[in-house]
């Protein structure tokens, strides 16, 4: 049997004295798209820095592709597979579209192929090539965004809060495109505080609580029978 691209199994995490991760138990199909959703201060965040290898776990294992990952540095992730899409976009914004582009040609992949490849996926990118990433709508800046992460072929690609600040029909927009990438076979686990647009793509939704998942299943699953407080009021 296939493993699973991520599976966690009694993940704890903590800052200092504050324990945020309390046991969490989540396992992703491969070539799926989940999202974790919850409200404020669930530990989505935390525990997207675990997987990441930005914060280690306290106890725990993380298992990416069957393999044993706990403790393993972001380098050595993203050399395995794992890319991930900050809160808050992230782009260089001194720099043009296509020098931030350029810039993810550092991990090995030719230029030119990046640079095809982001402008194919989003035309408004290659009109606004010669612009400085930071005069663009935020849009704009989550697609560059998107793009950069992509340059790296990850075969696990994290979303965090792609929403954020954005208005309602750029978000739909960027979940259809978060729909074609896994439709090209990147595995997605996306982090929503809001859950309409995220579960509309996921073929399966997480809600963290307290620290802990405490209900999985099918889209149509969560939004029957969870409250509105783990959404964040927005099913």
């Amino acid at each position: 049997m296939t493993p699973p691209i991520l599976e966690l199994i009694g993940v704890r995490a903590a800052y200092g004295r504050i324990e945020v991760l309390r046991g969490v138990d989540l396992r992703m199909p491969r070539g799926a798209v989940v999202a974790l959703l919850g409200a404020n201060g669930a530990g989505k965040t935390t525990l997207l820095k675990v997987i990441s290898g930005q914060l280690a776990p306290t106890e725990g294992d993380i298992h990416l592709a069957g393999v044993h990952v706990s403790g393993a540095t972001p380098d050595e992730l993203t050399r395995a597979g794992l890319c991930t899409l900050p809160e808050g976009r992230g782009v260089f914004p001194n720099l043009t579209v296509e020098e931030n582009l350029r810039l993810a040609s550092y991990a090995g992949t030719p230029v030119e192929r990046i640079l095809d490849e982001a402008y194919d996926r989003f035309p408004r990118l290659a009109e606004r090539r010669r612009q400085l990433a930071g005069t663009m709508s935020g849009g704009e800046q989550q697609m560059l965004a998107l793009a950069r992460a992509l340059a790296s072929d990850p075969a696990l690609l994290l979303l965090d809060e792609l929403s954020m600040g954005l208005a309602p029909i750029i978000v739909d927009q960027l979940y259809e495109t978060v729909a074609q990438i896994a439709d090209a076979g990147v595995s997605i686990l996306v982090v929503e505080q809001f859950a309409r647009s995220a579960l509309r793509v996921a073929d399966y939704a997480a809600v963290m609580h307290g620290g802990r998942i405490v209900a999985t299943g099918e889209p149509a699953e969560i939004r029957a029978h969870l409250a509105d407080v783990y959404l964040g009021g927005a099913a």
